[in-house]
């Protein structure tokens, strides 16, 4: 069984920042890629970043592309994910997702463990 616990979220105001954290526990953390996604009311859940089990491959959505980073350290078995230049259209529940592979995918479909989600709010 893997739990993950996401943290961080918040209320901020645009262009102001966050930090988002996963802890992991049940399992080989590093042999595990970990994904961030978000949903926010009344849309589908999207894909948001991901890095593999080691760490040294990420992707992200285009639509955060340059304004946030996907980073992880396996001694804490935690995945964080920075948001910076934070845009109203940001506002979601940010979900973490790991999968029984090093290997990360932008789909969901593809993930085998999923957190509860942490809210993050922007306003004007």
């Amino acid at each position: 069984q893997v739990h993950l616990v996401e943290s961080g979220g918040g209320l901020v105001q645009a262009g102001g920042s966050l930090r988002l954290s996963c802890a992991a526990s049940g399992r080989i953390f590093s042999d595990s890629a970990m994904g961030w996604f978000r949903q926010a009311p009344g849309k589908e859940r999207e894909f948001v970043a991901v890095i593999s089990g080691g760490g040294g491959n990420t992707r992200y959505a285009d639509s955060v592309k340059g304004r946030f980073t996907i980073s992880r350290d396996n001694t804490k078995d935690t995945v964080y994910l920075q948001l910076r230049s934070l845009k109203p259209e940001d506002t979601a529940v940010y979900i973490c997702a790991g999968r029984g592979g090093p290997v990360g995918f932008i789909d969901s479909g593809r993930y085998d463990y999923w957190g509860q989600g942490t809210q993050v709010t922007v306003s004007l």
